[in-house]
Parts: structure tokens; C-alpha cells; sequence
């Protein structure tokens, strides 16, 4: 079966403000890119040999995969770690002389707190240097901040399709990257795994086995350097760098504070009450087997609908 997706282009704007962003952007809650903002001198200064002299030689933790597509699910990748000047001259090339699996091994860092158990990500704090080069938009309160999080990716890597419970801003800093993204509304079509979708090909998806897959709209947008993606939450994204790339990914909280997990260092646990009501339903079928085949199913599609009736916004696109 050909799988020939209609792609909607995620809309373009140039040279917006806080004001702009919040009265013509941020309400619609949909993927917008942003173009000409000033980011500081990170887009001329964030070179190979700039990055490496800079970021001098402390270890990184980092992702190594053989194959261009990570899968997080299957885990087709080993972490390893590596100096970081040592990391990105090797995540910048194609063949790699010195390498962990093959010469074409792929590589991906993600920054972390500290201890990534306690601390979040903040490049002012793991990156006081090149912090110093980039100006973040200031396009939500300072106390709404939760974390940034840098990222370099070798040419060619594929990250895989998920969904963040904050809003945020993808930062390209250097290279090209191509973002395709699913409304929320689409996840029965993405065979979720937590917050991750099973389909890691997004390209050329197995119909056979994920045949739902084919009704999901696909929004798409190709970042330049300099580019800025906002990524509402619960947006799916999957990402492929083109090139090598740098980026900062910025969250903030977009709901009351008391409504996260307080333990959540990475800004990828569901919201409390989201978590408590996923509890409460896995009880509820376990409960429902109890019941005969036939009793067992008509129960559950009355819980659907009622799921349906009581919950489903008919506003939110």
C-alpha cells in the first residue's frame, strides 16, 4: 500500500513579539514557526571548532545509534559518554575513524541537570559559556520557566514521535531540521506507548500493522538556522536533522504548577490529575474482566461513550 500523506505547512511569522506571539500565535494552540528573531550571536558564533573550544572537554552523556532512526521504545541505541569537544567534532561527520559501533554510527546528546534525578536541564547552568551567546525569547513570565534543554544531532538522525506535557520552543540554531507533527486530536491513529507512538517511520509507515496510521494529518515544516518552532503541548513531533545541528529547546509551564509531577526532571510525566485518571480506568477494565466476553464489551463501549459525551471538546482543534 502507497502511503502518499497530505501535508498541511505549519504557518510562518516574521519578526514577532511577546505581544504578537501571545494575541495572534499562542491562543490558536497550533504549531507556528518563527522567523528573523534575534537570538544573540549563537547563529554566526556556534561553529564545530567554536562549540568544541568552548564547551572544553567535561563528559557528556550521549545517545549512539547505528542506524539513523532511534527508536526509544526498542531502545536500538547505547549510551555512551565522550568529552564534549571529542563529541562534537564526531557528531559533525558522516564516517566516523574512532566510534562505538560502526563507522556510520549516529550520535545524539540531550543535555541533563546535574543530577538528572533532582536537577532539569538549564543551559545557563551546564553551558554557562555558550548560554552567554543566546538570547531566548522572552515569550512567557520567567517564573513560568521549567527548563532548556540543549541538543546537537548528527546529519541524517530521526528522532522519534512523542509529545511534551509543556509548551515550547524549538531553537534551531545551526543546520536544517524537518518537523512533522500530529494534532493531539490524532492520536487514536498513532498507536501510543505512554507518550510515544509505535510508527517510527513516519515516512513509509508499516499500513499492515499500523493501519490506522494513514487518517493522521500531517503538519510539516522544514527549520533553517535561526528558525524558532513552537510546539504547543501535546503536540506529537518527529524530527530530522538534515545537517548537523544545534538547537535549545525552551519549556515552560502552561498549566497551574500544582497541576505537574513535582518529581518530573525531563517535563515528560502527564499532569497529576492525568495520571490519577489513567489509574483509575486500568482499574476499571480490570474490573470489567470480571464480566463474560459479551457483558465485558457492552460495558465498555458504554464507558466510551460516556468518555466521549463528558469529555471530548467539540472547540479544540
Amino acid at each position: 500500500m502507497e502511503f502518499k500523506p497530505t501535508k498541511i505547512l505549519v504557518p510562518e511569522y516574521s519578526e514577532v513579539n511577546k505581544h504578537r506571539f501571545l494575541h495572534e500565535i499562542y491562543s490558536l494552540r497550533k504549531p507556528a514557526v518563527l522567523k528573523k528573531l534575534d537570538l544573540g550571536v549563537c547563529k554566526t558564533q556556534w561553529t564545530v571548532d567554536y562549540l568544541s573550544r568552548k564547551g572544553g572537554g567535561r563528559e557528556v552523556k550521549i545517545h549512539v545509534s547505528e542506524v539513523p532512526q532511534m527508536d526509544f521504545l526498542k531502545k536500538n541505541f547505547i549510551y555512551r559518554s565522550l568529552p564534549f569537544d571529542v563529541f562534537v567534532h564526531r557528531a559533525s561527520a558522516i564516517k566516523h575513524k574512532e566510534f562505538f559501533i560502526s563507522e556510520d554510527e549516529k550520535y545524539y546528546l540531550r543535555s541533563l541537570g546535574e543530577d538528572p534525578r533532582k536537577d532539569i536541564a538549564d543551559i545557563s547552568k551546564q553551558f554557562p559559556e555558550l548560554a552567554e551567546d543566546i538570547q531566548i525569547p522572552e515569550f512567557f513570565e520567567k517564573e513560568k520557566f521549567f527548563s532548556s534543554v540543549f541538543r546537537i544531532s548528527s546529519p541524517g538522525l530521526q528522532l522519534w514521535t512523542h509529545y511534551d506535557v509543556m509548551d515550547n520552543l524549538l531553537i534551531q540554531v545551526t543546520g536544517t531540521k524537518r518537523v512533522v507533527l500530529y494534532s493531539p486530536r490524532d492520536a487514536p491513529y498513532l498507536y501510543l506507548s505512554g507518550d510515544k507512538s509505535e510508527v517510527l517511520d513516519v515516512d513509509k509507515p508499516d499500513l499492515v500493522k499500523y493501519p490506522l496510521f494513514s487518517q493522521a494529518r500531517r503538519y510539516e515544516c522544514t527549520l533553517q538556522a535561526g528558525d524558532v518552532l513552537f510546539i504547543p503541548a501535546l503536540w506529537f513531533h518527529n524530527t530530522v536533522a538534515e545537517e548537523f545541528g544545534v538547537g535549545v529547546n525552551v519549556f515552560w509551564k502552561h498549566l497551574p504548577s500544582e497541576c505537574y509531577d513535582k518529581t518530573d526532571t525531563y517535563g515528560n510525566k502527564d499532569p497529576t490529575a492525568a495520571s490519577r485518571a489513567v489509574q483509575i480506568l486500568d482499574r476499571a477494565l480490570k474490573t470489567l474482566d470480571e464480566l463474560p466476553e459479551e457483558y465485558k464489551d457492552f460495558y465498555a463501549r458504554k464507558m466510551v461513550l460516556r468518555i466521549q459525551n463528558k469529555v471530548y471538546s467539540t472547540n479544540f482543534e
